[in-house]
């Protein structure tokens, strides 16, 4: 009997897969990507530099790739390649685009490549809810919940957050344009049956919440006044790159990745220029994970994850076993050619 040592198929899994695959999963998906952060802490993931690809024509847009590995019981390889182009919208399109490319780690072949912004979305919303059910368990669930900034990913966060069980007494909104921040109140957060309010001042939003989703398209810091903050709130940093640097000296750092956050002149990498250290980072999310660390109730709490590819790797493998099984994985016959060259058998 002969054994073929060939490549596994490859296959496409369309955007309308990737939702099915996805819909209804969210407390597998939150634990799939807990248990990836405990690969990464445990050393049993590659996760390199992001790279990204700037146009000197096109300053606001960029595209990054995003390689990594991931060990245990999940086993792959690949690569996202993400997308941003802030025109977009202008010409009726999402900002971002992105496909996953999956890799065989025994061949190194790809077997798949997959839709990639809602991956990159859910696996950023999975991340928050990680991280926001160990930072408010000392200070109790929130009951005011504020979203700074109204696209897909604050979407994505508030359904991800829907699943902690939070009974929350009002949810807030602000978004520099009125028009998002009014339709995201009206299809995203009334539905839920709790009471809405739309804020016209950024600042009545962050003093009127105790946990906050900072998720805009920000480039430089934009809420700087640390006074702000004094009613100590748990915050979600999504975006990474709006809070002024005494905003984040002033308080408690808890971060994804310690090596991949401080770059690309995130907020916290702002604040090791200003200081030359990284003393005010106080803890990762895997030490929360683990128990090593505990935040305090006293003090503003943010949470600044950079997006480590591994997450992508992980919830794209699990989505790739789901299409494929329900029959939304695409096979592309013939994909590589002239495989017959190397092959071997075994008698």
């Amino acid at each position: 009997m002969s054994r073929q040592l060939g490549p596994p198929p490859f296959c496409v899994v369309p955007g309308q897969a990737v939702q099915q695959s996805l819909r209804g999963r969210r407390a597998e998906v939150i634990a799939l990507v807990e248990d990836a952060y405990r690969l990464h802490g445990q050393r049993q993931t590659v996760n390199p530099p992001s790279y990204f690809l700037r146009f000197p024509d096109r300053p606001d847009a960029r595209i990054i790739a995003l390689p990594a590995s991931v060990g245990g019981g999940i086993g792959v390889d690949g690569i996202k390649w993400v997308s941003s182009f802030p025109g977009n919208l202008g010409l009726g399109l999402p900002r971002a685009s992105a496909l996953l490319l999956l890799n065989d780690p025994r061949t190194g072949y790809p077997f798949a490549c997959l839709e990639g912004s809602i991956i990159s979305a859910v696996r950023t919303a999975a991340s928050a809810a990680c991280a926001a059910r160990r930072l408010t368990a000392p200070r109790g669930a929130p009951r005011r919940v504020g979203f700074f900034g109204t696209g897909l990913i604050a979407r994505f966060v508030h359904e991800y957050l829907s699943e902690l069980d939070w009974d929350v007494e009002e949810f807030g909104v602000f978004d520099r344009d009125g028009r998002y921040a009014a339709s995201f109140a009206a299809q995203v957060l009334e539905p839920t049956g709790r009471p809405v309010r739309v804020y016209s001042r950024p600042e009545e939003l962050v003093r009127g919440a105790d946990l906050l989703v900072f998720a805009t398209t920000a480039a430089a810091p934009h809420v700087v006044a640390p006074a702000w903050f004094d009613h100590n709130p748990v915050v979600l940093h999504i975006s990474l790159r709006d809070l002024g640097t005494e905003v984040i000296l002033r308080s408690v750092n808890v971060v994804d990745d310690v090596e991949h956050v401080l770059k690309a002149d995130t907020s916290v990498h702002l604040a090791e220029q200003r200081t030359g250290t990284r003393e005010f980072l106080h803890a990762t999310l895997y030490d929360l994970l683990t128990g090593a660390f505990t935040a305090p109730p006293d003090r503003p709490v943010v949470f600044s994850p950079f997006g480590l590819g591994v997450l992508d790797l992980a919830v794209g493998a699990y989505v790739y076993q789901q299409a494929v099984a329900a029959g939304g994985a695409v096979p592309i016959s013939g994909f590589f050619h002239e495989l017959d060259r190397h092959r071997t058998a075994e008698a």
